[in-house]
């Protein structure tokens, strides 16, 4: 009997991540990058303004005060979107909107609450030093950064970013589609009535929540019976997804048949009983590479052992 910790060990080495594969960057959330975002832009990809104001040459609000403002000329108006054709000059003033283009000429920009406009002119009030609320190109990202590693879970900022590269698909690794194969004679499904004897099957349930809340994809394959037959034939239709979750006859009853099926079929048993209570008879088997999982049949036995 080996530990939990050599359990999951062995897993670990034995299972391999699957293909990557090209999403849209929506569907990727959640899922593991499979490669490195470098930046062919800059971001922002031009000098803009951080704030509404003016755009101006910082020289000119040398010694500005509220009681001797310094006045400048009003020469247009930069909204954000495409670039006018305007030159900043000593002396000169440019009415700019939050992200919108710095105009040539401009090294500083002075926010409109630090102005009094009157007509054609406006009045700083205040020294304003170089590069103030200035956005410089690339400030938030350069041309070549590793702007998201390998191995990154994306998350909403990221899928953010990656819209602000151009990139409306990545490598990630994709959701495995996981099989929940119940076994046993008693059980029924939830929405059919019970007589004595009888369970409903809520493992598959809880099972298939399970993998929802670790970002895989659950196929549940319904109920086996404690019959060779069955549980063949299911786990036939179970081996169709990347991963197989079974769970009851693992343990050592006369109808847990569970190891024989798959012993029959050609898997590989890695390990059987884990030193862990509850949870005991936790099996895992690989077949061509597939990894098997057999649970125990109490539930709150599977749900530990998950």
């Amino acid at each position: 009997m080996i530990s939990p910790e050599e359990a999951r060990a062995i897993v670990l080495n034995e299972v391999e991540a699957l293909a990557a594969r090209k999403m849209h960057i929506l569907d990727s959330l959640g899922l593991v990058l499979a490669e490195d975002i470098i930046s062919d832009v800059d971001i922002p990809p031009f000098d803009n303004s951080a704030m509404d104001g003016f755009a101006i040459q910082a020289r000119d609000t040398q010694g500005a005060t509220e009681e001797r403002p310094a006045r400048l000329k009003l020469i247009g108006e930069q909204s954000a979107g495409p670039a006018i054709d305007l030159v900043v000059t000593p002396g000169t003033a440019v009415k700019i909107m939050t992200g919108a283009p710095i105009p040539e000429g401009a090294d500083t920009v002075v926010r409109v609450e630090d102005t009094k406009v009157d007509g054609e002119w406006v009045y700083i009030l205040l020294e304003v030093p170089p590069g103030k609320d200035l956005r410089p190109i690339g400030e938030d990202i350069s041309k070549g950064d590793t702007v998201i590693k390998s191995g990154t879970v994306i998350t909403p900022p990221h899928v953010g970013i990656l819209a602000s590269l151009g990139r409306s698909q990545v490598a990630v690794i994709p959701r495995p589609s996981v099989s929940i194969l119940c076994t046993g004679d008693e059980l029924v499904e939830i929405d059919e009535p019970i007589s004595k004897g009888r369970i409903r099957d809520s493992n598959s349930y809880s099972m298939a929540a399970q993998v929802i809340a670790c970002g895989g994809r659950p196929v549940r394959i319904g109920i086996a019976r404690d019959t060779l037959e069955s549980i063949t034939a299911k786990l036939r239709e179970a081996l169709v997804c990347d991963v197989v979750i079974t769970t009851a006859g693992v343990s050592v009853g006369e109808h847990d048949i569970v190891k024989d099926v798959l012993r029959d079929l050609g898997a590989e048993l890695k390990f059987w009983k884990v030193a862990q209570r509850p949870g005991m008879p936790l099996a895992f088997w690989l077949l061509e590479g597939k990894p098997i999982f057999g649970l125990p049949g109490n539930p709150a036995s599977s749900m530990i052992c998950f």
